[in-house]
């Protein structure tokens, strides 16, 4: 027998965004910094991001329709992913900040590495970069999901991610002895 509430209506759920934002926020994500290059880069914090198939190599981000980043990636061939390590909420608090410089200018307050396969930068201390061409595009209702396939990788697989949860920068706890809860 199901413990769960029946759904309810349609209107109850998008008439009170907050509660629908709130909800969303219950699910912890990573945060990235995705950026494009070219004569004027362009970087934006993300955490709508996540893998999507590993034959090919895909990754897929959600970006709002309204964002200066949505039109810059229909415009690009190829735009990098850097997964941002615990520390690194500066970085994250930057690429949200809609005041900050356009073009190159935004990256002179970040540590960064040009990319090679898709000629983005890369920020610098990374937990994860993964560079890739752009796949697909499709609706997303206020979002396009933009699917990538991924050209070049690195990772550092003992730096811990930045995590984001219930509005607010986060990290992970760390394992009780012996690995187990």
């Amino acid at each position: 027998m199901s413990t769960l509430a029946a759904a309810p209506p349609r209107d109850a759920v998008t008439g009170d965004p907050a509660a629908l934002r709130r909800a969303f926020g219950s699910f912890a994500t990573g945060v990235t910094v995705v950026t494009v290059g070219g004569a004027s880069p362009r970087g934006m914090t993300a955490n709508s991001f996540t893998s999507v198939s590993l034959d090919p190599a895909l990754v897929l981000l959600c970006v709002g329709r309204d964002a200066v980043m949505n039109r810059v990636l229909a415009e690009a061939d190829t735009f990098a992913v850097s997964v941002l390590g615990a520390g690194q909420e500066d970085v994250a608090r930057h690429f949200a900040d809609r005041s900050r410089p356009p073009g190159a200018a935004q990256f002179d307050a970040v540590d960064w590495l040009p990319g090679g396969a898709a000629a983005a930068p890369l920020i610098a201390g990374a937990a994860a970069h993964f560079e890739c061409a752009r796949w697909r595009t499709y609706d997303g209702g206020d979002h396009t999901i933009h699917v990538g396939r991924v050209l070049a990788l690195d990772a550092l697989p003992d730096r811990e991610p930045l995590v984001f949860h219930g509005g607010r920068f986060r990290r992970l706890a760390p394992a009780p002895r012996g690995g187990r809860p």
